[in-house]
Protein backbone atom coordinates (compact mmCIF):
# COMPACT_ATOMS: atom_id res chain seq x y z
CA UNK A 1 0.00 0.00 0.00
CA UNK A 2 1.04 3.59 -0.72
CA UNK A 3 1.16 6.12 1.43
CA UNK A 4 -2.12 8.41 0.82
CA UNK A 5 -4.24 11.15 2.60
CA UNK A 6 -7.06 9.35 2.79
CA UNK A 7 -4.81 6.44 4.80
CA UNK A 8 -3.69 9.20 7.34
CA UNK A 9 -6.76 11.32 7.75
CA UNK A 10 -8.03 7.50 8.36
CA UNK A 11 -5.89 7.02 11.49
CA UNK A 12 -5.73 10.68 12.96
CA UNK A 13 -9.79 10.81 12.82
CA UNK A 14 -9.82 7.38 14.59
CA UNK A 15 -7.05 7.72 17.18
CA UNK A 16 -5.85 10.41 20.14
CA UNK A 17 -2.41 11.31 20.14
CA UNK A 18 -1.26 9.77 23.36
CA UNK A 19 -2.35 6.20 21.45
CA UNK A 20 -0.76 6.57 18.13
CA UNK A 21 2.01 4.17 17.38
CA UNK A 22 4.53 7.00 16.30
CA UNK A 23 3.23 9.50 19.45
CA UNK A 24 6.45 11.25 21.36
CA UNK A 25 5.80 13.65 24.43
CA UNK A 26 9.59 13.88 24.57
CA UNK A 27 11.14 15.82 22.08
CA UNK A 28 14.80 16.14 23.66
CA UNK A 29 16.56 13.61 20.75
CA UNK A 30 15.52 16.39 18.01
CA UNK A 31 16.52 19.05 20.22
CA UNK A 32 19.97 17.93 20.81
CA UNK A 33 20.44 18.53 17.25
CA UNK A 34 19.19 21.50 16.77
CA UNK A 35 21.41 23.00 19.55
CA UNK A 36 24.06 22.10 17.53
CA UNK A 37 22.63 24.73 14.82
CA UNK A 38 24.08 28.28 15.99
CA UNK A 39 21.31 30.69 16.26
CA UNK A 40 18.57 27.98 15.28
CA UNK A 41 15.77 30.03 17.34
CA UNK A 42 15.66 32.92 14.87
CA UNK A 43 15.63 30.28 11.81
CA UNK A 44 12.68 29.74 9.73
CA UNK A 45 11.92 25.70 9.72
CA UNK A 46 9.87 23.55 7.65
CA UNK A 47 8.10 20.30 9.20
CA UNK A 48 7.97 18.10 5.66
CA UNK A 49 5.36 15.98 8.35
CA UNK A 50 4.50 17.55 11.07
CA UNK A 51 1.72 14.97 12.24
CA UNK A 52 0.34 16.13 15.73
CA UNK A 53 3.80 16.39 16.69
CA UNK A 54 4.00 18.25 20.56
CA UNK A 55 7.38 19.20 18.22
CA UNK A 56 5.21 21.89 16.83
CA UNK A 57 4.36 24.05 20.23
CA UNK A 58 8.09 23.36 21.63
CA UNK A 59 9.24 25.36 18.72
CA UNK A 60 7.01 27.77 18.95
CA UNK A 61 7.08 28.78 22.41
CA UNK A 62 11.21 29.76 21.40
CA UNK A 63 9.47 32.07 18.96
CA UNK A 64 10.58 30.55 15.68
CA UNK A 65 9.02 30.74 12.35
CA UNK A 66 7.46 27.51 11.44
CA UNK A 67 6.05 26.06 8.05
CA UNK A 68 3.74 22.45 9.01
CA UNK A 69 3.26 20.56 5.84
CA UNK A 70 1.30 17.22 6.51
CA UNK A 71 -0.51 15.11 3.82
CA UNK A 72 -3.21 14.90 6.34
CA UNK A 73 -5.44 17.67 6.62
CA UNK A 74 -7.25 16.19 9.20
CA UNK A 75 -3.57 16.03 11.47
CA UNK A 76 -3.16 19.46 10.37
CA UNK A 77 -7.10 20.36 11.40
CA UNK A 78 -6.66 18.58 15.01
CA UNK A 79 -3.23 20.66 15.24
CA UNK A 80 -5.51 24.46 14.69
CA UNK A 81 -7.63 22.82 17.15
CA UNK A 82 -4.81 22.95 19.85
CA UNK A 83 -2.92 25.60 19.00
CA UNK A 84 -6.42 28.29 18.22
CA UNK A 85 -4.36 31.87 18.40
CA UNK A 86 -1.23 30.71 17.95
CA UNK A 87 -2.05 29.55 13.90
CA UNK A 88 -1.90 32.89 12.46
CA UNK A 89 2.33 32.32 13.49
CA UNK A 90 2.27 29.42 11.24
CA UNK A 91 2.38 28.79 7.53
CA UNK A 92 0.41 25.59 6.35
CA UNK A 93 0.94 23.31 3.68
CA UNK A 94 -1.54 20.23 3.09
CA UNK A 95 0.38 17.88 0.57
CA UNK A 96 2.31 14.72 -0.22
CA UNK A 97 5.85 15.72 0.29
CA UNK A 98 6.73 13.44 -2.62
CA UNK A 99 5.15 15.69 -5.19
CA UNK A 100 6.30 19.38 -6.44
CA UNK A 101 5.01 21.93 -3.77
CA UNK A 102 2.49 23.63 -4.66
CA UNK A 103 2.65 26.78 -3.33
CA UNK A 104 5.36 29.47 -3.54
CA UNK A 105 7.55 28.72 -0.65
CA UNK A 106 10.02 31.07 1.29
CA UNK A 107 14.16 29.65 1.44
CA UNK A 108 14.38 27.82 5.15
CA UNK A 109 16.65 27.65 7.61
CA UNK A 110 16.19 24.04 8.71
CA UNK A 111 14.06 21.48 7.60
CA UNK A 112 13.07 19.05 10.83
CA UNK A 113 11.86 15.55 9.93
CA UNK A 114 11.03 13.12 12.62
CA UNK A 115 9.61 10.03 10.55
CA UNK A 116 8.31 11.21 7.37
CA UNK A 117 10.87 10.20 4.86
CA UNK A 118 10.95 6.16 5.77
CA UNK A 119 7.28 6.21 4.28
CA UNK A 120 8.44 7.01 1.09
CA UNK A 121 9.66 3.66 -0.52
CA UNK A 122 9.41 4.67 -4.33
CA UNK A 123 12.45 6.03 -6.18
CA UNK A 124 10.42 8.45 -7.64
CA UNK A 125 8.82 9.42 -4.60
CA UNK A 126 12.43 9.53 -2.71
CA UNK A 127 13.73 11.52 -5.39
CA UNK A 128 10.55 14.21 -5.47
CA UNK A 129 11.39 14.53 -1.44
CA UNK A 130 14.86 15.51 -1.56
CA UNK A 131 14.11 17.98 -4.66
CA UNK A 132 11.90 19.44 -2.37
CA UNK A 133 14.11 19.87 0.27
CA UNK A 134 16.67 21.15 -1.71
CA UNK A 135 14.09 23.45 -3.76
CA UNK A 136 13.69 25.82 -0.46
CA UNK A 137 16.21 24.78 1.72
CA UNK A 138 18.55 27.92 1.66
CA UNK A 139 22.69 27.09 1.54
CA UNK A 140 24.19 27.01 4.79
CA UNK A 141 20.64 25.42 5.87
CA UNK A 142 20.22 22.56 7.53
CA UNK A 143 18.26 19.36 7.51
CA UNK A 144 17.54 17.00 10.66
CA UNK A 145 16.60 13.50 10.15
CA UNK A 146 14.76 10.49 12.78
CA UNK A 147 13.93 7.70 10.65
CA UNK A 148 13.71 3.47 10.74
CA UNK A 149 17.24 2.55 11.29
CA UNK A 150 18.74 -0.18 9.00
CA UNK A 151 17.50 -2.65 12.09
CA UNK A 152 14.28 -1.05 12.62
CA UNK A 153 10.94 -2.64 11.70
CA UNK A 154 9.92 -2.98 8.06
CA UNK A 155 6.11 -1.51 8.65
CA UNK A 156 4.44 1.22 10.70
CA UNK A 157 1.27 2.55 10.60
CA UNK A 158 0.28 -0.52 7.95
CA UNK A 159 2.64 0.69 5.64
CA UNK A 160 6.10 -1.24 4.55
CA UNK A 161 8.99 1.26 5.05
CA UNK A 162 12.33 1.92 3.56
CA UNK A 163 14.99 1.87 6.47
CA UNK A 164 18.22 4.48 6.57
CA UNK A 165 21.12 4.72 7.68
CA UNK A 166 23.61 7.77 7.27
CA UNK A 167 25.51 6.54 3.66
CA UNK A 168 21.72 6.32 2.42
CA UNK A 169 20.69 9.78 3.20
CA UNK A 170 23.57 11.27 2.22
CA UNK A 171 24.11 10.04 -1.05
CA UNK A 172 20.47 11.00 -1.93
CA UNK A 173 21.33 14.69 -0.43
CA UNK A 174 24.24 15.00 -2.95
CA UNK A 175 27.58 16.41 -2.31
CA UNK A 176 26.71 20.15 -1.72
CA UNK A 177 25.59 18.15 1.86
CA UNK A 178 27.77 17.28 4.89
CA UNK A 179 27.38 14.85 7.79
CA UNK A 180 27.34 17.40 11.13
CA UNK A 181 26.23 15.12 14.05
CA UNK A 182 24.21 11.50 13.86
CA UNK A 183 23.38 8.92 16.82
CA UNK A 184 21.41 6.09 17.07
CA UNK A 185 18.47 5.99 19.26
CA UNK A 186 15.56 3.41 20.43
CA UNK A 187 12.17 4.76 20.42
CA UNK A 188 9.87 3.57 22.99
CA UNK A 189 6.27 3.63 21.41
CA UNK A 190 2.97 3.91 23.64
CA UNK A 191 2.69 0.65 23.74
CA UNK A 192 6.07 -0.42 25.15
CA UNK A 193 7.86 -1.11 21.79
CA UNK A 194 11.39 -0.70 20.51
CA UNK A 195 11.54 1.23 17.78
CA UNK A 196 15.26 1.62 16.29
CA UNK A 197 16.13 5.30 14.80
CA UNK A 198 18.56 6.81 13.27
CA UNK A 199 19.17 10.49 14.26
CA UNK A 200 21.01 13.08 11.59
CA UNK A 201 22.31 16.79 11.07
CA UNK A 202 23.58 17.93 8.04
CA UNK A 203 23.97 21.06 6.68
CA UNK A 204 24.23 22.34 3.32
CA UNK A 205 27.40 24.05 2.59
CA UNK A 206 26.22 25.57 -1.08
Amino acid sequence: MKSNSKHWDEIFSKTEDAKLGWYEKDTSQTFKLLNEIPGWERATVFLPGAGTSILIENLISKGIKLILNDISNEALNRVRQRLQDECEKIDWLCQDISQPIKEPMPGVDIWIDRAVLHFLTNKHDIKGYFENLKSILKAGGHAIFAEFSMIGAPKCAGLMLYRYSIDELSKNLGSSFKIVSHFDYTYINPFGGQKPYIYALFKREK
